[in-house]
């Protein structure tokens, strides 16, 4: 088994990873970034990148150059009801210099990260290298093994940092208990053809056991149908004629170009969960990110929260790292700092879903009427700003210390 010594180890190259990598290496923190694929060109992850993290983007000085990547901008969220178009949310008051969501597919904004964190010479990433173990001594963390291309690879590291997704090798080795929350839906993601003449702002249509979401992805549509939770077994047994039958439904301007849809090859499934670790780290080893708290697709705001945690962590770690292997207290600030707006944003989250969407979805016949706060919105557009607060910075945004990272380049 191949040897490397790191000061930090990273298991997982989506957002949070990336970011964190990115932001301890510029601060002179030796980073190894674990990857398992070879590449980032996955279909149908989360590509927003809102408003919060385009901040960050821009207190770290990169903002101009990303924006150079192709994008499109989000400026509100709007949902068909009823035959009616509603607003729902406003960002263009919110106090960012980005007043925007940007849709951006989810390997560019990790490539560009992956660019930028390689000029230095103290990170290196490892494309299709898996962390399948941790290497503990006297109960603490003191790297992970993995499994490359190349052969097996044993890492040692003063601190192993758990980014590797929902379904994180890294908290299932490190013996961490979640607590999970009852999940009503699934999504069914898909693309279709986009025209000229089509918007260019996401479209939302809710019906009577219908949720059907549209993000403009330049030549193509980016599709979602939410449906209920163990579902989709039940429409593939129906066969493709009936499901593309659902689809054009509900899929208004579009739902002549369902026949695209030849076989459920073409659609791909995403089991929705929603959970959060009761405790996030322990000696020599933290989590962050989806392999913290598995977020529900609704807002869109997992790879936000995902990059907070980054940043925060970043943020606490990189003094402690200098001074040698940061404590169990050190690790435990990471938490800290970052479970109140977790747990916020998943209140959030289930209640909607519990609410709004399985409601929605269990009901089968009839039109529905657009509910209270749909007309109070209608009625007091200045209100739209709140959502678009809540979606596009969230709760207790992080800001990278700008003045610790200069300081450690200019050293």
């Amino acid at each position: 088994m191949d040897a490397l010594s790191t000061d930090v180890v990273v298991a997982g190259g989506g957002p949070a990873g990336m970011v964190c990598g990115y932001l301890l290496a510029r601060a002179g923190v030796d980073v190894i970034v674990l990857e398992k694929h070879k590449d980032f060109l996955r279909d149908f992850r989360g590509d927003t990148v809102h408003p919060s993290t385009l901040e960050a983007i821009w207190e770290l000085g990169l903002l101009d150059e990303f924006l150079k990547l192709p994008h499109q901008e989000v400026k509100h969220l709007r949902l068909e009801m009823a035959g009616r178009q509603y607003t729902v949310g406003d960002f263009t008051h919110l106090p960012t210099r980005c007043k925007f969501v940007a849709l951006m597919p989810q390997w560019d904004l990790l490539n560009f990260l992956a660019g930028k964190a390689q000029a230095f010479s103290n990170f290196r990433l490892l494309m299709q290298t898996k962390a399948v173990d941790l290497i503990s001594e006297s109960g603490v963390a003191t790297g992970v093994e993995a499994e490359s291309s190349g052969g097996e690879l044993a890492i040692r590291a003063r601190l192993v940092i758990g980014a590797d997704g929902r379904r994180s090798t890294i908290r299932e080795r490190a013996g961490f208990e979640k607590q999970e929350f009852g999940v009503p839906i699934d999504v069914v993601w898909m693309r279709l053809r986009r025209f000229e003449s089509d918007p260019t702002e996401p479209v939302a249509r809710v019906g009577a056991g219908r949720f059907f979401v549209m993000l403009y992805r330049g030549d193509y549509w980016q599709c979602a149908l939410v449906v209920p939770k163990g579902a989709f077994e039940q429409l593939k047994r129906d066969g493709i004629a009936r499901f593309r039958e659902r689809l054009a439904s509900i899929a208004g301007f579009a739902g002549d170009r369902v026949s695209a849809i030849d076989s459920f090859d073409d659609v791909s499934l995403l089991t929705v969960m929603v959970d959060r670790l009761k405790r996030w780290a322990r000696p020599g080893v933290v989590c962050i990110g989806d392999a913290a708290h598995a977020m529900s697709p609704v807002g869109g705001v997992g790879i936000n929260l995902a990059v907070q945690d980054a940043i925060a962590a970043a943020n606490i770690l990189y003094e402690p790292l200098g001074r040698g292997r940061p404590t169990l207290a050190d690790l435990n600030k990471v938490q800290d700092r970052r479970e109140f707006p977790t747990r916020v944003t998943q209140a959030a989250q289930v209640l909607i879903q519990n609410n709004i969407l399985a409601p929605t979805l269990q009901r089968t016949e009839g039109e529905l009427k657009p509910p209270f706060f749909l007309r109070l919105l209608e009625a007091m557009p200045f209100l739209r700003r709140l959502p678009a607060r809540a979606v596009g910075i969230g709760v207790r945004p992080e800001h990278p210390n700008i003045e610790l990272l200069q300081a450690a380049r200019n050293n």
